[in-house]
This record gives C-alpha cells, sequence and structure tokens, in this order.
C-alpha cells in the first residue's frame, strides 16, 4: 500500500495539488475557446484525478522492482513499460470520457485532433516516468531509515549486553569481598555484620530491579549508590568519605539506570583503594538548562596507571550507551589531573 494511503490529510493534499493544477490548464483553455469553458473543465479535472491516482500505482512497480546497479537496463524497461501502459490506460479512459459529451450536445467535451491526442499519450508517459523517480527516491530514502534505525536499536542492545557483562563480572567480586567482611565481622561486631548482610542484599536487589527498567528516576540510582557505599565503608572506614550535592528538583530526573554507580564503583576501586589515607568521593547533580549535569570526582594515587585516551573501556562503553538511548546528543566528559579524576555526564532534561 503507498504510504499516502495511510494518511488521508496528505492524500486529500496530494489530489487536491493536481485538481489546482488542472484547473490553471483549463483556465488557460477557456481563454482560447471561452463558449466551451465548462465542457473543458469536465474534461480536465476528472483525467486529473484519474492519472494523480493512476502515479501512485508506480509506488508498487518501484518496490516490486527495486533499482539495481547492476540490472540499470533492466529496471528502467520495466519503468518505462509501465508508464507507457498506465499512459495508454489513462488516455483510453480520457477519451471514453470525452465522447460522453455527446450526450449533451454534438461532439465530445474537447475537440482534440490525432495529434492532440498522441500528445496526451506523451506527457501522461513523462508523468508517469517522474513518478517512477520521486517512487525511487522515497523508497531510497525508506531505506536507509530503515537501516539507521536497525543500526539504532542494533547498537543499543549491543551496548547493553556489553553492561550487563560487565556487571556480570564485576559483581561476584564486589559480592566475594562483601561476604569475606561479613565473615570477619561475624565474630568481631555481629550487629555490623547483620548491617553489611541487609546493604548487600538491598544492592544487589535493587540493582537487578533497575537494570531491567529503561529509565529510573535519579533519585533511585542515589539510593542504589548509597547502598553500595555503606558496604564498602564498613569494609574502607574512614579512608572512604563521600559528599553528595544534589539539586532537589533533579532528583525527580529521568535517566538510564546503572550511570552513577558504576562510576562511583571505579571511584572507589580505582582511587580511594589505592591511597593510604583514603579520600573524598564527590557527587554533583544539577540542572544546566535543558540537560541534566552530573559529575563523580575522585582523588587517585599520582602513580596509577591511566588510560592512553583518558577514558577506559568502561566509559567508552557508558559514552556509547547514553549516545544510542537519547535523540539528543549526551556526552561523558573526563578531566584528568595528577592527584584527582572526575567524570562529568551531560543528558537532555527528563521529568
Amino acid at each position: 500500500m503507498h504510504p499516502l494511503f495511510k494518511h488521508l490529510r496528505g492524500l486529500a493534499a496530494y489530489l487536491l495539488a493536481w485538481l489546482l493544477a488542472a484547473g490553471a490548464l483549463g483556465a488557460a483553455w477557456w481563454q482560447q475557446a471561452p463558449a466551451h469553458g465548462a465542457r473543458v473543465f469536465g474534461f480536465l479535472l476528472p483525467l486529473a484525478l484519474l492519472t494523480g491516482v493512476a502515479a501512485l500505482s508506480m509506488y508498487a512497480v518501484c518496490r516490486s522492482f527495486p533499482f539495481r546497479p547492476a540490472r540499470w537496463l533492466s529496471t528502467l524497461s520495466r519503468r518505462a513499460a509501465a508508464a507507457a501502459l498506465l499512459a495508454a490506460a489513462v488516455s483510453g479512459a480520457a477519451a471514453l470520457w470525452n465522447a460522453t459529451g455527446t450526450l449533451w450536445g454534438d461532439g465530445g467535451l474537447v475537440s482534440l485532433t490525432p495529434a492532440g491526442w498522441l500528445a496526451l499519450v506523451g506527457i501522461e508517459t513523462l508523468v508517469f516516468a517522474l513518478s517512477a523517480l520521486l517512487h525511487d527516491a522515497l523508497l531510497g530514502q525508506q531505506a536507509l531509515q530503515a537501516a539507521a534505525a536497525h543500526e539504532a536499536q542494533a547498537r543499543l542492545l549491543a551496548r547493553e549486553m556489553e553492561i550487563k557483562a560487565l556487571r556480570q563480572q564485576l559483581d561476584p567480586h564486589f559480592l566475594f569481598n562483601g561476604l569475606n567482611a561479613i565473615s570477619a565481622l561475624i565474630q568481631l561486631d555481629p550487629a555490623a555484620a547483620r548491617a553489611m548482610t541487609i546493604d548487600l542484599a538491598q544492592f544487589f536487589r535493587q540493582t537487578l530491579s533497575l537494570g531491567e527498567r529503561e529509565r529510573i528516576r535519579l533519585d533511585d540510582e542515589l539510593a542504589l549508590v548509597q547502598h553500595y557505599l555503606a558496604i564498602e565503608q564498613r569494609r574502607l572506614g574512614a579512608k572512604l568519605r563521600l559528599a553528595i550535592d544534589v539539586d532537589p528538583a533533579c532528583r525527580l530526573a529521568w535517566l538510564p539506570p546503572l550511570v552513577l554507580q558504576p562510576l562511583v564503583e571505579n571511584a572507589v576501586k580505582h582511587g580511594i583503594r589505592l591511597l593510604d589515607q583514603g579520600g573524598l568521593i564527590e557527587l554533583d547533580a544539577r540542572r544546566d538548562g535543558a540537560r541534566l549535569a552530573l559529575r563523580v570526582s575522585n582523588p587517585v594515587a599520582a602513580g596509577a596507571p591511566r588510560d592512553a585516551s583518558g577514558i577506559g573501556q568502561g566509559l567508552r562503553h557508558l559514552q556509547a550507551r547514553l549516545q544510542t538511548q537519547f535523540d539528543e546528543p549526551a556526552r561523558v566528559d573526563v578531566e584528568s589531573t595528577p592527584d584527582r579524576f572526575t567524570v562529568q555526564i551531560s543528558l537532555p532534561w527528563q521529568t
């Protein structure tokens, strides 16, 4: 089915354009033969509507026999044959309709010589050939859009699989460390062991729950971060300090799940744990016009190894993941100094 038949307003506008073109031609013809004005319009208007509808059928021809550079001659011949057949059919119908003029007087609705009818067939053939070119362009555009949508969906699925695989690699390591810490606390501080067990269970429950959703509130992501840090703080003690500065309005903003938590996890793993005195992790969120600005900053050891590009594999995955989930650009910027590592994320504001 032609796309215009799915949009009635577009179809009405298309047919109206044909009627206006026929009206302009009829007005010019009327000036040459004022006595036959009504018959001229009676001939041209139905002919214009029939030509417009017939031109849409070239969409089926172009779709059934798509243009192939390797078979361009065969493709062009099929389109030329279809255009010629349609032109002959429409011209024949026009001749029959013109003959009905004898019901209201002598002769047809309009008087055309054999050369005039031949010219009509030629014009109709040209119209249908042009319709084929336009429909080829339309089909090409549709193919490009479909390919782009398929590629975006494939990239999104691939990135989501990478994130899930990354979480499956990190979670067992984090779980084993947490269980070892609980085991050590059972004899020394049973109450702390119990609290850590609860935090660990809530963390994994929330991770599984939020990871299945397409969008979550920033407040939910912050709750997950706090559960993670509560577990790590029981292990690291005073070495781990956290400063959270979040605009209250930002807590209701939407974002993909597990955006901040991996950044905070990296801040602990590659920053705080490697420092004898530990350090302060800063987490900020604010609204910047039509965007949500997030920042995670942590101290780093002076001799710690750095990725040559400044962005590790996890951050590259996060950047690609965010770019495929928003129509507007999403940015992940990294600022690395000898003693501090900062990640800034800019997302479209959604509430």
